[in-house]
Order: structure tokens, then sequence, then C-alpha cells
């Protein structure tokens, strides 16, 4: 039987390996390698680390938002009114350690697991999201989880680009 149940279990086991995958990856690579990028104007190794863990972070608040008060606005307008690099330079993504933000890439994840573990029904809960230029979209929980999943891996493979890039 292919139902939501199997989806959902499928999804969030996904998402939970998303920070071991993560930590696996670049657990062994040293500061010189932490500080590759593709290109001098891309990001290093290091800035998306940070950027994967604080996208994450700021996703979560949708997610407690959407199980605690569903059907309300969520808004991301102080977010999306900065540029990404400018984010990565006043988070000072190039010059802090990792091993907080993989902690916290941990956490976060375990604890979005646990409270929809509990709320089973919350998976389709949905929070409307007022984008830039007034644009407006519904999105579910659900949606978030898959998103946030796409993120990770997605930014995984740049960092995979990245040490294919600049064998050692």
């Amino acid at each position: 039987m292919n139902g939501p149940a199997n989806t959902h279990s499928e999804t969030m086991a996904a998402y939970l390996a998303g920070p071991e995958t993560l930590a696996a990856a670049v657990s062994q690579l040293t500061e010189m390698q932490l500080r590759m990028s593709l290109r001098r104007d891309s990001w290093t190794i290091r800035q998306i680390i940070h950027h994967i863990v604080d996208g994450d972070d700021v996703w979560k608040g949708f997610i407690k938002q959407a199980i605690g008060n569903p059907g309300s606005e969520f808004s991301l307008a102080w977010y999306w009114a900065i540029p990404q690099d400018t984010w990565a330079a006043r988070w000072r993504y190039a010059e802090r350690e990792i091993e907080p933000s993989l902690s916290l890439f941990r956490a976060n994840r375990l604890h979005i697991a646990q409270l929809l573990h509990a709320n089973p029904a919350a998976w389709d809960h949905e929070l409307n999201i007022c984008r830039p230029q007034g644009k407006s979209e519904t999105m579910t929980i659900a949606q978030v989880v898959e998103m946030q999943t796409w993120h990770a891996a997605h930014h995984l493979s740049a960092i995979q680009d990245i040490l294919r890039t600049h064998p050692q």
C-alpha cells in the first residue's frame, strides 16, 4: 500500500538522514578544504554548510507555526529583504566553526521529527506565505519538509562538486 503514511515515513527518513549525510561528507575535511569553492566568487564549503543549517532553522519556524496555528500567515519578509550573500556576511559564514551548525542541524531535524510523530495529521497543515512583490502562496508542512530535504541534498551535491574539482 502506498498511502500518505508510507510517503510521510519515506520523506521523514530522507529528512532525518540529511544531518548525518552532511556530517559524514565534511567530517574529515581540513581547514583548507573548508575554504575551497568552485570559483572565487562562489561560496566555500564552510559557507554552504552554514547556509544549509540556517535555512533549515528558518523553515523550522514554519513547521512549528503550522502545527500550532494552521492557516495563519508565515512571513519571511525580513529574510527575503536581504540578498543571500549579505546574510552570509552578516552571519559570518566564512569565519565560524562548522560543528555548532552541524549539531543544530541534527537537533532541529530530530525536534521536527518528534513533533510530526506526535502530530501525524499536521503534515497537511498549511500556512499562507507572502512572497516578495506581494505574491502569496499556501504551503503544507509536508511540502516544507520535502523542500528542506531537497535543499540539503542540493547543497551537499555542490560540496561534492567542489571536492571533485579540487582533488587532494
